[in-house]
C-alpha cells in the first residue's frame, strides 16, 4: 500500500481507492489529489478499508460494489472522512442509515452505464435462447463432430413476449433493443411511462399480471429487503411454461433454488444471468447446468463506461471537497 509520505505534496485531499481502477480514472485521481490506491487489487473487508483510511489520512474512500460498508465499517471510518462515493450505481453494500447518522455523504454513479448493461441482457436472452455457451463448450471440447438438423435446437426471440419489470433507463434501453429483434414489449412499473417512452408496449400494473404473458423475463430493479428472492418458485410458476430468464439487476431478486429447480425441470427453458448473490460465490447448481449462460457480472465492463463510472465518483468527491452539492448524492 502506498504512504501518505509517497504521494504528492501535501495540500490536497486524499482520496482511497478500495480497488484497482481504469488507468485514465486512476490518473486523474492521482493528478487532482493524493491517491491511495491498492495495488494489489486484493478485495477488502469494510473494516479494512476504515483502517487503511485511519492509516492514510483519508478525506474521501472511493468504493466499489463488492466492498460490504455494514454499520460497523462505517463506525471504524475516521472522522476525516466526509465523502463514501461508490464506483457503482447500486448502493446495497452499503448500509445508508448507518451513514446518514454519521452525516457521511454518499455517492453513486447513475446515467452512465445504461447502454453498456442493456447490451449485456441482450446478449444473456439471445445468449440463452440460442443456447450459445453449450455450442462454445461443445466446440472447445472437440465434441463437435459437425452440423445435423436437429442440433442444439434453441428458441427464436422474434415474435416474442418480453417482460420487464422496472422500467427504468436500463429496462427503457432493453425494450428498445429488443424492438429491434421484432419482441413484443410488456413492463411492470411503478408508474405507467409517458407514451412517447412506453413507445407501444403494454403497461402492467401488477407484475404478478403480467407474468403469464412473459415468454422472456428480465429483471430490472433495485435490492431491497422487499425485493430480495423477488422471482421465487410461485411466480417461476405463473410464466409460461419453456420461459426465459434474464437478470443483470442484482444476484439477490431471485431465489436461486427456485430457479435452478426450474432450470433442471425445464420449467424454464433457460436462463441468462450476470449477477448472483453473493458474487463471487455463486450457487453452485448453476454450473453444470447446460441452460445456463452464466458472465462475470460485465453489465458495465465497457472501456468507456467504466472510465466514465470513475470520473463521475471523482466528480463528486471533487463536489463535496469544494464545500459544493454532490451531483449523484444519495445520503
Amino acid at each position: 500500500m502506498t504512504s501518505p509520505a509517497e504521494l504528492p505534496p501535501a495540500g490536497h485531499k486524499v482520496v482511497l481507492l478500495t480497488r484497482r481502477l481504469p488507468d485514465a480514472v486512476e490518473a486523474r485521481a492521482s493528478r487532482d489529489h493524493r491517491m491511495v490506491p491498492n495495488p494489489e487489487d486484493r478485495a477488502l473487508s469494510g473494516l479494512e478499508i476504515a483502517a487503511r483510511a485511519a492509516e492514510t489520512g483519508a478525506d474521501a474512500v472511493l468504493c466499489c460494489a463488492g466492498d460490504r460498508l455494514d454499520a460497523a465499517a462505517i463506525a471504524a471510518l475516521p472522522d476525516r472522512v466526509r465523502v463514501l462515493a461508490t464506483f457503482s450505481v447500486g448502493t446495497d453494500h452499503i448500509d445508508l442509515e448507518a451513514a446518514r447518522a454519521r452525516g457521511l455523504i454518499v455517492t453513486n454513479t447513475p446515467d452512465v452505464l445504461t447502454d453498456a448493461t442493456a447490451d449485456i441482457a441482450l446478449l444473456l436472452l439471445l445468449g440463452a435462447a440460442r443456447r450459445a455457451s453449450e455450442g462454445e463448450r461443445m466446440i472447445r471440447a472437440g465434441a463437435w463432430t459437425g452440423w445435423t438438423p436437429t442440433q442444439l435446437m434453441g428458441t427464436h426471440v422474434g415474435g416474442k413476449r418480453l417482460g420487464i419489470v422496472g422500467m427504468g433507463r436500463i429496462g427503457q434501453a432493453v425494450a428498445s433493443r429488443a424492438r429491434a429483434f421484432g419482441m413484443a414489449i410488456h413492463y411492470s412499473n411503478r408508474r405507467r411511462l409517458a407514451p412517447e417512452l412506453e413507445q407501444g408496449a403494454t403497461y402492467h400494473p401488477d407484475p404478478e399480471a403480467m407474468l403469464p404473458v412473459c415468454d422472456v423475463l428480465s429483471l430490472h430493479f433495485p435490492a431491497t429487503a422487499e425485493t430480495r428472492h423477488w422471482l421465487n418458485a410461485e411466480r417461476i410458476g405463473r410464466l409460461p411454461p419453456g420461459a426465459i430468464l434474464v437478470n443483470t439487476a442484482r444476484g439477490s431478486v431471485v431465489d436461486d433454488a427456485a430457479v435452478i429447480d426450474a432450470l433442471t425441470r425445464g420449467r424454464l427453458a433457460a436462463a441468462g444471468l450476470d449477477v448472483f448473490e453473493n458474487e463471487p460465490d455463486l450457487h453452485p447448481g448453476y454450473r453444470d447446468l447446460p441452460n445456463a449462460f452464466l458472465l462475470p457480472h460485465l453489465g458495465s465492463a465497457t472501456v468507456e463506461t467504466r472510465n466514465a463510472m470513475g470520473f463521475k465518483a471523482l466528480d463528486n468527491i471533487d463536489a463535496v471537497m469544494a464545500g459544493r452539492p454532490a451531483p449523484d448524492r444519495v445520503v
